[in-house]
């Protein structure tokens, strides 16, 4: 990650990026973009694209052949589609791991679960283990062990994309209570057009072959916002329209 003085209002920075796996053509290709301080950036695109492999690069996970990705010091935060939560420890264990990484002394971790799941509205399911929680109520879990770390960003690959969707659209409620609150930058991968609009500032339609942006949409519905009240808005249906035809006129 490059250092350099970043802009007071921004967030993140990604100049130029290539990425690509030893002598194969680039799976991502020229992909510029920015992130200010605490805005919502959702991005779409066909699988093979590179959303998820461009939240790795983000993250120092994956390395590019190219160009910049700039964030100062900041922390970073992820959460997949899938929980990873530790099997055997209970609800307040899984979520004292990101505290534990944020450094809180073990001293407030008690105080501080109590809160986060208060947040997250599972109060009084601190000594579940993982088999005893349904999907949505274990990526609640995951959310608050995320929350506990404090990150400066967020970056989301497709964390509802497993659940049901009546259960999507209330976690996608939750995240959006959440986030009205601490406003944090969230860059959010989905497959979902109907869940970026929903959710997100702005949404970054990606092609593939190789994966590049090819539109970007600002979404200006007014916040907070109730999603569902949002996705009978006939504003919304025009703009879920018109990122379809922007991804059926690319691979």
């Amino acid at each position: 990650m490059d250092g350099a003085m970043m802009p007071a209002k921004t967030t993140l920075a990604i100049e130029h990026l290539e990425v690509g796996f030893g002598s194969a053509a680039s799976v991502i290709n020229d992909v510029s973009l920015t992130v200010q301080e605490g805005e919502f950036v959702a991005i779409v695109g066909p699988s093979g694209c590179g959303k998820s492999t461009l939240l790795k690069v983000i993250a120092g996970l994956v390395p590019s052949r190219s160009g910049a990705v700039q964030m100062g010091r900041l922390k970073i935060g992820y959460m997949f589609q899938r929980d990873t939560l530790l099997p055997w420890a209970t609800t307040a264990s899984n979520i004292a791991v990101g505290l534990e990484l944020a450094g809180v002394p073990k001293s407030a971790h008690a105080a501080r679960i109590a809160e986060l799941l208060s947040l997250v509205r599972l109060d009084g399911y601190e000594s579940h283990r993982p088999e005893a929680l349904s999907g949505g109520m274990r990526q609640r879990v995951s959310l608050a062990r995320l929350l506990a770390y404090e990150p400066d960003i967020y970056l989301m690959d497709e964390p509802f994309g497993a659940l049901d969707y009546q259960t999507k659209i209330l976690m996608g409620r939750e995240l959006l209570r959440i986030w009205d609150a601490r406003r944090r930058s969230i860059v959010f991968v989905t497959h979902d057009i109907e869940e970026a609009v929903t959710l997100a500032d702005r949404v970054i339609v990606m092609a593939a072959h190789p994966g590049r942006i090819v539109a970007t949409h600002e979404i200006g519905f007014e916040r907070p916002r109730d999603p569902r009240r949002l996705r009978s808005d006939p504003r919304f249906a025009a703009m879920v329209e018109t990122i379809w035809s922007d991804l059926s006129l690319v691979d």
